[in-house]
């Protein structure tokens, strides 16, 4: 069992470019945020220089993040802590809404539209489009941006956190409810026109090869092979690989989808390893953890709830 997990671990340090400034944001949602949303930069750097990260690179990603206000200091004495910024913290419990959902949201059948309707510079534009791409927008030509259920305050919330608050005058958003007559395109002539499905899906069908076969190894009762920091490493990377696809993923209604959709599958196989390593890798965090005065933070269970009403012991 320990041969698969090294596996996917290995697989991480192998990469020839690592996002280390993503990686932290997802440590920070998953571990930090339930832990009180700060952390000793020393002990950030002792979690993760087990995936290959070094001490310089950590440094320089939360300086970064820092920079654009995702985070901010606190010294204590010579040490200093990381904390969430209040807009770094909605951030976050925003995207946790979408990535530890038991199942995908409902649709009201309404559209939300971005268009652009102001003069942006090439280089703007070409921003804007792919910031509203990582929020699972798709395009409807070069100045409409369609989703069917983003919530849309935060969505200029996050491109005002991302550095282009100048595009916003030139932006108007919508809601668009359903007036069509018989002749009309449907919602589905919409779908295939605003998105790439076909790559989305084959991304989902990635993550699944790539952790399918641990879960499948841990339903066979190969937990204890595990160590403690191992299974926080995987669970990191799980939630990690899971939000970055969900970030490309309008979260369409079921009706709209192929009918071999992989995205459910994925979204299942998630929830069931996420609870098997959550309680050892609790246990790694209650050892590696620490504040900059040495205290280690309980975890708030009403806040590190995750996929509620769900028993993996079901799934054997």
């Amino acid at each position: 069992m320990s041969d698969l997990v090294q596996q996917r671990l290995n697989a991480f340090r192998q990469q020839r470019r690592v996002q280390a400034g993503s990686l932290i944001i997802t440590v920070f949602g998953d571990a930090i945020l339930p832990r009180g949303g700060r952390i000793w930069l020393g002990s950030l750097i002792r979690l993760l220089e087990p995936l290959d990260l070094n001490e310089r690179l950590i440094r320089t990603s939360v300086f970064r993040l820092a920079k654009e206000q995702w985070l901010r200091t606190e010294s204590i004495g010579r040490r200093a802590d990381y904390v969430l910024t209040p807009s770094g913290r909605r951030r976050f419990e925003e995207a946790s809404r979408h990535i530890y959902a038991s199942n995908a949201p409902l649709w009201d059948r309404r559209w939300r539209l971005i268009l652009v309707v102001g003069e942006l510079e090439a280089k703007l534009r070409e921003e804007l489009r792919r910031a509203l791409f990582w929020q699972g927008f798709g395009a409807l030509g070069a100045d409409c941006f369609v989703h069917p259920s983003a919530e849309l305050p935060s969505v200029l919330d996050t491109l005002i956190a991302e550095g282009m608050s100048s595009a916003l005058g030139a932006l108007l958003p919508l809601f668009a409810a359903d007036s069509r007559s018989a002749q009309s395109a449907s919602d589905a002539d919409l779908v295939s026109r605003a998105w790439d499905l076909g790559g989305l899906a084959e991304a989902y069908s990635q993550f699944v090869a790539a952790y399918q076969p641990i879960l499948d190894e841990l339903r066979r009762g190969h937990m204890a092979s595990i160590s403690n920091q191992d299974a926080f490493l995987l669970r990191i990377l799980l939630i990690h690989d899971y939000r970055r696809l969900l970030l490309r993923d309008p979260e369409l209604p079921e009706v709209l989808l192929p009918a071999t959709w992989p995205g459910q599958q994925a979204r299942l196989l998630c929830k069931e390893l996420y609870k098997r390593l959550e309680e050892p890798s609790n246990h790694h965090l209650d050892q590696a953890f620490c504040l900059a005065d040495g205290s280690v933070p309980s975890l708030d269970h009403s806040l590190a709830e995750r996929f509620p009403q769900y028993d993996p012991l079901k799934k054997t």
